[in-house]
């Protein structure tokens, strides 16, 4: 029997195989691990939903693998009895287990495949849902010469109307005339020699940094933005953190500056819910969100991974302390589940325990603003008639401006200063019994 890539979850159709735990003659048992795929800035395993011995081996480590492809071919026994097999031609119920369900396919003979496309040029058909394949098959259409617009390359309606107006365009231009490239197509990229010039060094980009480089470039070209820079005074704040450490250490927690920050931004979102929204782009409506999901960008040594802590105006700044330092534990240990990078509302990159100044932080597309913090530094300041040295920090927000105008961008400012300068002492105070509620 073969097992294949099941389906990933909503918007996965593929990943790249970085760990295989099984090889060829291996005696493998039910749920146990066989690959870890990366995908979305994941690592999830996949289990075998079977047991018995690997015959075959169709990928292996970096290949990159789309659902519904086979990963290897089992005989049958082991020390686990395998699912019941279902009719011919049809395919058995998905198996959950600890990991990703792996999906088992049993054919007889007579059963005729499902003919497929072209390989593309890594050996794997396009990605493609099986109305796309079935209407290639019928136009005479080769998917692996159609350019996919869809996440992960995958080929939709559209892009094979761009392909046949793209041949009919080509065929009615006289010989010789240069072809136009076909709508939206991105120009061919010039392969230059650097070594022409003095020694190089050439290092493949990790999967995790093709997507990291995919994902922004998708963000930048969608979204139009516009970044509003300013200075927080965090000196009051500074000091609550100060006064408070020991305390929060002793309950197991790190009290940090982005706890802070968790609750003066969410204060100031409901304060300007657009912040807070997505536009769907199909319907041309603004989607308010009445929950409060805030992504933390966290830096890693593979790149930089943006996990959510939900519901963050429900949570004491106890209780996310502790969230924020496991999530980025997990991020670092690339340990975080896709379903922990989903569902976002709102972004804040925090650079000050690097260093720098200003940035212009990229949005986090389907959210429509994103929160830049860099490194606090002592400053004077004119207070009063008085000059004095004030610790501020330096943010960008950046935001969609197809959704947010200046002003509305300058008031959450004006707004959200206020909720860091202002920032009420019970918040973060702990009670003397628990860590019940300080929100």
């Amino acid at each position: 029997m073969d097992l294949k890539l099941p389906n990933l979850g909503e918007g996965a159709d593929s990943g790249t195989v970085v760990n295989l735990f099984v090889k060829e003659g291996d005696q493998i048992t039910k749920d146990q691990p066989i690959l870890e795929l990366e995908n979305e800035k994941a690592v999830a395993t996949i289990p075998s939903t079977s047991a018995g011995t690997v015959t075959r081996l169709f990928v292996k480590t970096g290949d990159k693998i789309s659902v519904g492809q086979r990963i290897l071919t089992l005989s049958e026994g082991g020390s686990s009895a395998a699912p019941a097999q279902p009719k011919a031609g049809a395919k058995a119920q998905e198996v959950k287990s600890a990991g990703r369900p792996v999906e088992v396919e049993s054919k007889q003979e007579s059963e005729e495949p499902e003919p497929e496309a072209a390989p593309a040029k890594n050996g794997l058909p396009p990605a493609a849902a099986p109305s796309i394949r079935k209407l290639a098959r019928e136009l005479g259409i080769d998917l692996t010469k159609v350019r996919g617009s869809a996440r992960g390359g995958r080929i939709v309606l559209e892009d094979v109307r761009a392909y046949i107006q793209r041949l009919q365009r080509l065929a009615s231009e006289p010989r010789g005339a240069a072809a136009a490239p076909a709508p939206g197509a991105k120009p061919a990229a010039e392969s230059i020699d650097f070594s022409k010039w003095g020694p190089v060094t050439r290092k493949p980009l990790s999967p995790l940094r093709q997507v990291i480089a995919r994902r922004m470039h998708e963000n930048w070209n969608a979204v139009p933005h516009v970044t509003q820079f300013d200075e927080i005074d965090i000196t009051h704040l500074n000091s609550l953190r100060k006064k408070y450490a020991a305390a929060y250490e002793q309950k197991g927690a790190r009290l940090t500056l982005t706890g802070f920050v968790l609750k003066a931004v969410v204060d100031t979102l409901k304060k300007h819910p657009v912040f807070n929204s997505s536009l769907d782009e199909t319907t041309q409506e603004l989607v308010l969100k009445d929950y409060y999901h805030i992504g933390i960008a966290v830096d890693t040594d593979a790149g930089l991974i943006v996990p959510v802590i939900r519901d963050v105006d429900k949570k004491p700044i106890l209780e996310l302390s502790k969230e924020l330092e496991e999530l980025a534990k997990k991020a670092r240990d690339r340990k975080v589940t896709a379903e922990e990078l989903k569902g976002g509302t709102f972004t804040i990159s925090n650079q000050g325990g690097i260093g720098g100044a200003h940035f212009t932080p990229i949005v986090n597309k389907p959210e429509v603003a994103i929160l830049g913090l860099g490194r606090g530094a002592l400053k004077p300041v004119v207070r009063g008639d008085k000059i004095e040295p004030r610790l501020l920090m330096p943010i960008g927000l950046s935001y969609d401006h197809r959704v947010i105008d200046g002003g509305t961008a300058a008031r959450f400012t004006v707004d959200l200063i206020q909720a860091f300068e202002n920032f009420r002492e019970d918040a973060v105070k702990l009670s003397s019994s628990s860590s019940s509620s300080i929100s």
